[in-house]
């Protein structure tokens, strides 16, 4: 944890001061091994960053005096279409999407994806919502990123995906694609990731009606979550 990551919903004593007991509190006296008088890098989630002084350090709880005035970092110039990974993988692409500052991500059904992983409790929104801050307090970030679940594969590339690049370039990572993504990257842009084993033809061939174009990641066969961490990488 590189950031103590704040939100409204904390006890607030007012507005510099919030009192933590929590999880937070915990890493602060047990991994931190802070004292009285310590400085901490803190954020408010959605907001500000900047940091914080402990007025009172105790086995309860740690009260934090906190001044935040800096801005979040900028977001990731790609957003992510991403066929749904299996449950396994998913949490660890959730926290590699909030580490890069990834603003959006679409999780959609496709050909190989089983409908099954849709099942998973990883997806529900609180676990969800703790992987993407366990990322964010990793980068030093604020920003969560969006998540949105697409269950029917044609219907989002026909009604949203058009929407969703709003004139910014779609990429669809490809294996046999003559054009590398590294060749590319230097511009806003949609990007999507097929499951293991790719897109099959039928989901190429419409995405490329709506305006997708192949670029391929390099000469390896790459697991999803390799593939995911290499496309945003491109542009660090």
């Amino acid at each position: 944890m590189n950031l103590i990551l704040l939100n409204s919903n904390d006890h607030w004593i007012d507005a510099q001061r919030v009192r933590l007991s929590d999880r937070r509190a915990e890493h602060i006296r047990k991994v931190l091994r802070s004292q009285q008088g310590d400085t901490l890098r803190l954020g408010m989630l959605g907001g500000q960053l900047g940091t914080g002084r402990i007025e009172a350090i105790d086995a309860q709880a740690v009260l934090i005096t906190v001044q935040l005035v800096d801005p979040p970092p900028a977001r990731h110039r790609f957003d992510l279409v991403l066929a749904l990974p299996r449950p396994k993988m998913l949490r660890r692409i959730l926290r590699a999407v909030a580490e890069f500052g990834v603003g959006s991500l679409h999780l959609v059904q496709t050909a190989r994806v089983d409908k099954s992983y849709w099942q998973s409790p990883l997806l529900a929104d609180a676990k969800v919502d703790e992987a993407l801050r366990m990322g964010l307090e990793r980068s030093r970030d604020t920003i969560i990123p969006q998540v949105h679940r697409h269950r029917l594969f044609r219907p989002f590339i026909e009604d949203r995906l058009p929407a969703i690049c709003q004139g910014r370039p779609c990429w669809i990572a490809h294996q046999d694609a003559d054009v590398g993504l590294s060749a590319v990257a230097g511009q806003p842009a949609v990007v999507m990731i097929g499951p293991e084993g790719g897109f099959v033809p039928f989901e190429l061939t419409l995405a490329e009606q709506m305006g997708a174009q192949k670029v391929h990641l390099g000469g390896r066969i790459l697991s999803v979550d390799t593939a995911v961490a290499t496309v945003l990488a491109q542009t660090l």
